[in-house]
């Protein structure tokens, strides 16, 4: 009966020690003012996007009476060379960037995470095999690829493909960008595999895999947080360049790339219609960015624990 009161004991106090260390963080977090500025900016980004189906403009119905009127009550971020509303279509090109980026970044979760913790835990061969494996990847000079497989991806007739755009294009994108990743898990297990608490789990007994995912993954996985964040805006800025070239999203479906592609012909006389899809990209990238700073910051462990030391004292 003793022991069961230890145990439980014992859990409460590992469960008061996240809640604590989960407040310390949050409170790092709110210290860094562009991470908070950020995260507002990229909240109202979000609902914007979700929101805009409550928009009285579709954003593929022409109204060529309308075409290329400049910022206006009515339109106020213009209208484009078919009489679209432009503030429409930003928002609804801001879901396709947004969710591309968030599928590239579980692509890359779910493939470098698995590999480099592999990598990190066991080393040896099976390490040398897959960083060998992540180096010739990486030798590949990844906008080329991305061009080729855009222009392969145009000439596929496959129903699927074709009318899943978006999935293909993130695929593409997380197959390209999951070295990253591993690399960072592979440093991450590489450092931890050899700590205390590891060596006592594996004296209890405890799996491979246990060890693996309840022992030294939730202990790194600050890191993997913050590359993750960084990782959200490196997809949107390689699928905006991707639809510029004409690679990526197909029109009539927008996306901040194409429509910045689209923009070209009339650039001198309605520069509009370039400036808000790339003040969308920039505020959307730099609010990431802030984001991931502020995270790093907040999850780093040496700052979090000497901060828990001076709140203890």
């Amino acid at each position: 009966m003793a022991e069961i009161n230890q145990i439980s004991s014992l859990k409460d106090q590992n469960q008061r020690d996240h809640e604590n260390m989960a407040a310390l963080v949050w409170r790092r977090f709110r210290k860094h003012p562009g991470a908070v500025v950020g995260a507002i900016v990229l909240t109202i980004i979000i609902l914007s996007t979700i929101l805009v189906p409550l928009s009285p403009y579709d954003p593929e119905t022409s109204d060529l009476k309308s075409r290329l009127q400049s910022p206006s009550l009515e339109h106020p971020f213009g209208t484009d060379a078919l009489g679209r509303d432009m503030l429409t279509r930003i928002l609804y090109g801001g879901r396709i960037s947004l969710l591309v980026g968030l599928l590239v970044v579980t692509i890359t979760l779910s493939i470098g995470v698995p590999v480099g913790a592999i990598a990190g835990y066991f080393g040896g061969w099976i390490d040398n095999l897959l960083m060998r494996i992540i180096d010739a990847t990486l030798a590949l000079p990844s906008l080329l690829v991305l061009i080729l497989l855009g222009a392969i991806l145009r000439e596929v007739k496959i129903d699927f493909i074709e009318k899943n755009t978006v999935i293909t294009i993130a695929v593409a994108l997380g197959l390209l960008s999951w070295m990253t990743v591993a690399r960072l898990v592979r440093a991450i297990f590489l450092t931890l595999r050899d700590m205390e608490y590891v060596q006592a789990a594996r004296a209890l007994g405890a799996s491979n895999g246990r060890i693996i995912l309840q022992e030294i993954l939730p202990n790194g996985i600050g890191p993997i947080i913050v590359e993750s964040t960084l990782g959200i805006g490196w997809a949107i800025m390689e699928e905006s360049g991707l639809s510029f070239l004409g690679f990526g999203i197909r029109p009539p479906t927008p996306s901040w790339g194409n429509l910045l592609s689209n923009a070209q012909e009339h650039l001198t006389q309605h520069p509009w219609l370039a400036i808000f899809p790339g003040l969308m990209i920039f505020f959307t990238i730099i609010s990431v960015n802030y984001i991931g700073d502020g995270l790093r910051d907040a999850l780093d462990p040496h700052k979090v624990l000497s901060q828990a030391t001076t709140d203890t004292i």
